[in-house]
């Protein structure tokens, strides 16, 4: 994985280079693109979902709870089968037990959890984009008009805060500090307190057309793999709320407790201590399906510049 990671950021550090000291050798090959992206973006995690058991993909996608994404992104193309991208979105994620549909199945018990969050959402990543299609055409440096499907994948940063709704109060609190799960309590040495800012995987495939020879236009889907559980702040089990009195000041601990356990019987056997509250076996992710608009900054020349700035050999 630091291979892998060292190698990504190798490409951007190389692609900010080429986008100061050019290397374009032909019409097509090294052009520069900028645009900007609106995407409805899908929380997939241990909150909300559907009916029978929950899991991590499209079957436990929310339509209700779907967001908007904004965001920015600047290109360039070495050659014409690929690109390097850089990009930054700022959107929000929300999940809810209440949306779930309860038939009496394995649901029911994430349906009584009652327990929801929301998070504004702020990410940056740099990503490779594939246009196999290319090596098809008869003239790759004329793309007026052309449609070209592609592959993407990257390595970003994405910073998180979740929140949850105070039903007492209708106000929606911070939850790290509260600890609902047990999160650095010395009684947990297994829960570290989880980061608000993590790394994730964009992976998609879009589709791009051409309008003119400078703009163009598509649409992609990305999926975010990220390495935390807790974007939704639900992981694991319940604690025993005692536990919220020991470790915090009082008025954080009666907030806790609230918080920790929103169902409508915090007693009984599912919902008491020990009992489950996710599934710490699957990561959070999220995806975004995107419009896309780029414009094309400029293009190169049959002249060569002389300059000893070079894209290193990338090995995995």
């Amino acid at each position: 994985m630091k291979r892998f990671l060292h190698s990504v950021w190798g490409i951007v550090v190389c692609a900010l280079l080429s986008l100061v000291f050019p290397t374009q050798t032909s019409a097509q090959e090294g052009f520069k693109e900028a645009g900007f992206t609106l995407a409805p973006s899908n929380f997939l995690g241990d909150l909300g979902g559907n009916f029978g058991r929950g899991t991590t993909f499209l079957k436990d996608n929310n339509f209700e709870m779907t967001k908007i994404m904004f965001g920015g992104h600047l290109s360039i193309y070495p050659k014409d089968w690929i690109g390097l991208r850089i990009a930054a979105n700022v959107g929000k994620l929300e999940g809810d037990d209440a949306v779930i549909d309860d038939k009496g199945g394995l649901e029911t018990g994430r349906k009584y959890r009652n327990l929801n969050f929301r998070s504004r959402l702020i990410e940056a990543f740099a990503a490779a984009e594939f246009y196999p299609t290319v090596f098809l055409e008869y003239d790759p440096t004329d793309v007026f008009h052309k449609i070209r499907p592609y592959g993407l994948i990257g390595v970003g940063v994405f910073n998180f805060n979740p929140q949850g709704l105070d039903a007492a109060t209708g106000q929606w609190v911070n939850l790290k500090e509260l600890h609902t799960e047990g999160q650095g309590f010395k009684e947990y040495p297994d829960r570290p307190e989880y980061k608000l800012t993590q790394l994730n995987i964009p992976m998609g495939v879009g589709i791009k057309y051409w309008a003119s020879d400078n703009v163009s236009i598509g649409l992609e889907v990305i999926h975010r793999k990220t390495f935390t559980d807790y974007i939704d702040d639900v992981s694991t089990a319940y604690i025993d709320p005692q536990l919220f009195y020991n470790n915090l000041p009082l008025d954080k601990a009666v907030l806790a407790q609230r918080m920790a356990n929103k169902s409508p019987n915090g007693n009984t056997q599912t919902q008491g201590i020990g009992g489950k509250r996710g599934t710490p076996q699957n990561n959070d992710s999220y995806y975004s399906f995107g419009f896309k608009i780029g414009i094309r900054l400029g293009a190169g020349s049959d002249r060569s510049y002389r300059n000893s700035t070079r894209c290193p050999v990338i090995r995995f």
